[in-house]
């Protein structure tokens, strides 16, 4: 369990070309009484590198980089790509992105830029490669942070020339393209690869998340996303060739739409994101991502951003309450984070970040409530050493997160508007985290032997060999639950015939004729077999059973009685069918005859509203106990005894923990 580091990486993004030199040895000062170790720099600073099209100047740079190197920083070196400089835009116009609606971009903004713009990838290259040579190097340059939050589509001449090439490789001929995207429907049918036009505002492009074909569309989510993976292993390569051994990544953000962030991860070194929450976030939804991002790699991860106290951008930018920072840090760490770094460390004094929350307020002092926050925190994050540094989290149990369904299924019309991707598997992921049973994100790829039991929600394209693979998975003896919207569609969103759940069918033992959709002021309910009932929205499948077992019937409406949720054996496991949104009761009544037939554990033997999560290192557990519950709790008797590695106590059975509160609990292996 190697880690990538040194230690627990500290500190955030610093922008010390944003202020006087004389400013800056009283920020090492503010920093050194925090405990930061750590910078992230160069971040946008593109203009300033390169004034002009031939004239490079990094005598700044240098001394900024001498700076944090004398202070024996981590630094995080990035590349300033992520926003063009005036004179590139005005000489070069086209490197600026076009937009959905089909207008091109003006100077200005960021994340500007048109990915497959030669002049864009020529400025770029030539800059992280005098980047690189100077620094890669540098011994104190522990981490590459290439661009900034990768994303943003474009609709140019130039990306449209791009995707018929992209579709060229991919399809051969334009045959395969007509038969793939269905072409034959409105008359749409192609003759020639210069007839195809991009799914914006002017073609076939219905909104940005819908579409008239919703092949064509899902197509250019691929080719957009590998298009800025491109970019990225431009800028990798570059720095590779300087210093092969650097970890190089970019800073993912969650849940994010524009980007198959499983395929980015295959390219890069370690997974670093950016976590901001709102005042409404609930933790769960917070730990879902982390579990994610972990899961992009199945390794430790770094937080790249949060903010100590406030975001700016949201509509409500509340103040996090005294405790809430550590407590999230925490949150990060427990479910696998070896940093935890904030944008930004010295509070701007002007554009639409200057409130965004900083280390260093506009106040300029450590007097601060959010500084001792900070402290407080650097100071026990350096007291672990290495402790936890690399340590694993280990899971029975696997949640199926994959973007191309995500996409998918918020382009498909029909069956409900109301039916969105991230909240499907939010709730498949709440009933694990309320119950303390550690949780793996997984892709379609994964390896499932691992696991004992899988959760695929609403799997609805079905590609590659994923049938071959869940099968398998289900015929070795795990458990496999899977839902309404299942097995619909293939790779370009056609649908199998013969009826749904496609290739599933035969697994899950049934057969859905139709599936109904109703307002959300109108329900059924669900009466299960051992006489329990729950309320249930949303879509309904209406479902034949073809050697399953109907666990739950309909209450209502014309299809009162018929199989509303099914199990079905198969091999040396089960399939589970849940073919309606179950109300949290029903959901968990089923999950929880699913979990017990796998013989899923829970982290601890009895109930906590405390959320717990456990890391492991070659020689010891680490359980993380985290209060969210805005009252106190009391330390499961099960974990009585341990020590805590923050305060060095051991436990006590009557001991309680206040609202925010977080302990470490170590046990020997």
């Amino acid at each position: 369990m190697k880690s990538n580091f040194r230690r627990i990486l500290y500190g955030g993004d610093y922008n010390p070309n944003q202020w006087p030199e004389e400013i800056w040895k009283e920020d090492m000062r503010i920093f050194r009484n925090a405990r930061i170790n750590s910078a992230t720099i160069n971040v946008f600073s593109w203009a300033k590198l390169q004034p002009s099209e031939h004239e490079y100047s990094f005598d700044e740079l240098d001394r900024i980089v001498d700076m944090l190197s004398a202070e024996n920083y981590d630094i995080v070196m990035a590349t300033s790509t992520a926003a063009l400089p005036a004179w590139m835009v005005k000489r070069y116009p086209e490197v600026m992105h076009t937009d959905y609606e089909g207008r091109q971009h003006k100077f200005g903004g960021r994340h500007n830029a048109c990915p497959n713009s030669p002049v864009y990838r020529h400025f770029a290259s030539a800059l992280v490669e005098k980047l690189a040579e100077r620094y890669a190097g540098n011994p104190h340059v522990t981490c590459w942070h290439i661009n900034n939050e990768f994303g943003n589509e474009c609709y140019c001449d130039i990306c449209q020339n791009a995707f018929r090439v992209w579709l060229k490789d991919k399809y051969k001929t334009i045959d395969a393209v007509n038969e793939a995207w269905n072409m034959e429907f409105w008359g749409h049918t192609l003759y020639d690869w210069d007839e195809i036009v991009l799914p914006n505002a002017l073609g076939d492009g219905f909104s940005l998340d819908s579409t008239h074909f919703a092949g064509i569309s899902l197509d250019y989510r691929r080719f957009i996303s590998d298009s800025y993976l491109d970019c990225y292993k431009m800028e990798r390569d570059i720095i590779r060739r300087h210093n092969p051994d650097v970890l190089v990544t970019t800073n993912l953000m969650g849940t994010y739409k524009g980007l198959d962030y499983f395929k980015w991860a295959k390219e890069m070194d370690i997974i670093s994101w950016d976590n901001y929450p709102a005042y409404d976030t609930l933790p769960s939804q917070l730990a879902m991502k982390h579990d994610l991002m972990r899961g992009l790699k199945d390794m430790p991860f770094m937080i790249m951003e949060q903010t100590p106290s406030q975001q700016n951008w949201q509509r409500y930018n509340t103040l996090k309450r005294p405790g809430q920072l550590r407590a999230l840090s925490y949150q990060g760490i427990a479910h696998g984070a070896d940093s935890v770094q904030y944008f930004q460390l010295r509070r701007s004094v002007g554009g639409c970040e200057k409130f965004h929350g900083a280390v260093i307020s506009h106040a300029g002092t450590d007097n601060t409530r959010v500084f001792r926050d900070v402290a407080q925190l650097g100071r026990e994050l350096e007291s672990f050493g290495t402790a936890t540094l690399g340590s694993e989290k280990h899971s029975e149990a696997g949640i199926l997160f994959d973007w191309e369904n995500y996409w998918a299924l918020e382009y498909t019309s029909g069956p409900c508007a109301d039916l969105k991707y991230v909240p499907q598997i939010q709730q498949y992921y709440d009933y694990f985290y309320e119950r303390n049973i550690s949780v793996d994100m997984l892709p379609v790829d994964a390896d499932f032997s691992r696991y004992k039991i899988l959760c695929a929600p609403v799997l609805y394209m079905v590609r590659g060999n994923m049938k071959e693979s869940l099968e398998a998975f289900v015929r070795n003896g795990g458990i496999l639950i899977l839902t309404y919207m299942s097995g619909i569609v293939g790779a370009s969103d056609n649908v199998y015939l013969g009826g749904y759940p496609g290739p599933l069918r035969e697994m899950a033992g049934i057969w859905v004729e139709e599936i109904d959709s109703l307002p959300p002021e109108m329900h059924n309910g669900v009466s299960f077999s051992d006489g329990s009932h729950a309320e249930c929205n949303l879509v309904y499948d209406q479902i034949h059973l073809e050697g399953a077992e109907a666990l739950g019937e309909y209450t209502r409406d014309f299809y009162a009685e018929t199989p509303a949720v099914t199990r079905n054996s198969y091999g040396r496991g089960a399939v589970y069918y849940i073919g309606t949104q179950l109300d949290k009761t029903g959901l968990s009544h089923v999950l929880e005859q699913a979990v017990a037939e796998g013989q899923v554990r829970s982290l601890i033997p009895e109930a906590s509203e405390l959320e717990i999560s456990c890391r492991e290192s070659e020689d010891t557990r680490f359980y993380y106990l985290i209060n969210f519950s805005g009252k106190d709790q009391p330390l499961p008797e099960s974990l009585a005894g341990k020590t805590d590695l923050i305060t060095g106590s051991v436990n006590r059975a009557e001991d309680v923990l206040k609202p925010w509160d977080v302990r470490i609990l170590t046990e020997a292996l």
